[in-house]
């Protein structure tokens, strides 16, 4: 009888909301929870999920791993939840969606290194081709940056993403010279700064995570490397230029779909709802907990287009998928979004948009 709360007979369309709350990518949780709860409420409003209210759980990904997989295999085993939503770092979306394949339908929000395939996942975020190397071509024709440095923490993200530029690069005259690789939460900088000192590169591709993205640009920027060389770092928001500081941002570069500084309706519309409702206080607004706002708005545009939360109908339907959001319109085409994507550049504790990106 322990399975007769199945997702079928509750009132409540029930997501795991899977965010760092803790560990070097902590710092973007509050964010990611403020924007995912007002999603909720946005949706409600309208009517719910299949006409039933949506209710969140948050889930915290800086958990080891283990411990992850576990608590998210046994929700999925009892039907307590209907699906998984949510930002967090490519490691554990490696080990969640063997627990949630063909089970449940999963979107992941953020920006990644490509290449996913499980059953029913689906990405709101941009992929290297999408956003990355458009960037790089940008860099090359507007400021002549022809060869980088890679700079990243030690797992799958980063050293997927710098393979997938290798071969990107290959076929043009942008080229990576070094590259050098840090544990997650470690400090010890000293042989990455040292390479970047050394080397012909003119920019440095950052591929770092919240807290040790900003203590990394603090130690580049006391190093004196940002005189003359520019820095490409992606999966960065505000909060990570508030953590590093005013002095840390000189030449600081990235690339996402969304920036509080566009001026669209529907952003500056997202950006005063969400002061409205959390206050001046909130926690700061920036790609990465608005992609949780828009991975809600994915989650029920893909269940109202099924009429059903099976992961298996839901694919049969999300071709014809797209939704209106902070973004603009946003399509699914296969298992991931199209959107607009922006080039933008740090100007002291903001980010400045320089440039719409051709795809």
């Amino acid at each position: 009888m322990g399975h007769f709360n199945s997702r079928d007979s509750r009132a409540t369309v029930d997501i795991a909301l899977v965010i760092p709350l803790s560990g070097p990518a902590g710092m973007f949780g509050p964010s990611s929870e403020a924007c995912a709860t007002l999603a909720v409420e946005d949706i409600n409003a309208m009517g719910g999920i299949l006409d039933r209210p949506v209710r969140l759980h948050p889930i915290d990904s800086g958990a080891p791993l283990a411990q992850l997989a576990s608590q998210i295999g046994r929700l999925v085993d009892r039907g307590e939840i209907d699906g998984v939503v949510g930002w967090h770092l490519s490691n554990a979306r490696k080990v969640i969606t063997p627990r949630t394949a063909g089970r449940v339908p999963y979107v992941y929000t953020t920006f990644y290194e490509g290449g996913e395939d499980s059953d029913g996942v689906y990405m709101v975020g941009e992929t290297p081709d999408q956003q990355l190397f458009p960037a790089l071509r940008w860099m090359r024709a507007e400021f002549g940056i022809r060869r980088w440095c890679v700079i990243g923490n030690d797992y799958v993200w980063p050293r997927e993403t710098s393979r997938a530029t290798r071969e990107f690069t290959a076929g043009t005259d942008i080229e990576i010279v070094g590259e050098s690789y840090v544990p997650l939460g470690s400090r010890r900088f000293t042989r990455a700064l040292e390479l970047i000192r050394h080397s012909p590169a003119q920019g440095v591709l950052l591929f770092m995570v919240g807290s040790d993205c900003a203590a990394f640009n603090r130690a580049f920027a006391r190093a004196g490397l940002d005189d003359g060389r520019l820095r490409l770092s992606m999966m960065i928001g505000e909060d990570v230029l508030y953590a590093g500081g005013p002095d840390s941002t000189r030449g600081l570069h990235t690339a996402s779909g969304y920036f509080e500084s566009v001026i669209s309706p529907e952003g500056m519309d997202f950006g005063s709802r969400y002061v409205r409702r959390f206050g001046s206080y909130a926690p700061a607004l920036n790609n990465i907990g608005e992609s949780c706002y828009e991975g809600m708005l994915l989650f029920a545009s893909l269940a109202e287009a099924a009429r059903s939360l099976d992961p298996h109908l839901i694919e049969r339907h999300a071709a014809q998928v797209s939704y209106d959001g902070p973004r603009g319109e946003v399509r699914v085409r296969g298992a991931h979004t199209t959107q607009p994507v922006f080039l933008a550049d740090a100007d002291v504790l903001e980010f400045s948009v320089l440039a719409e990106l051709d795809g």
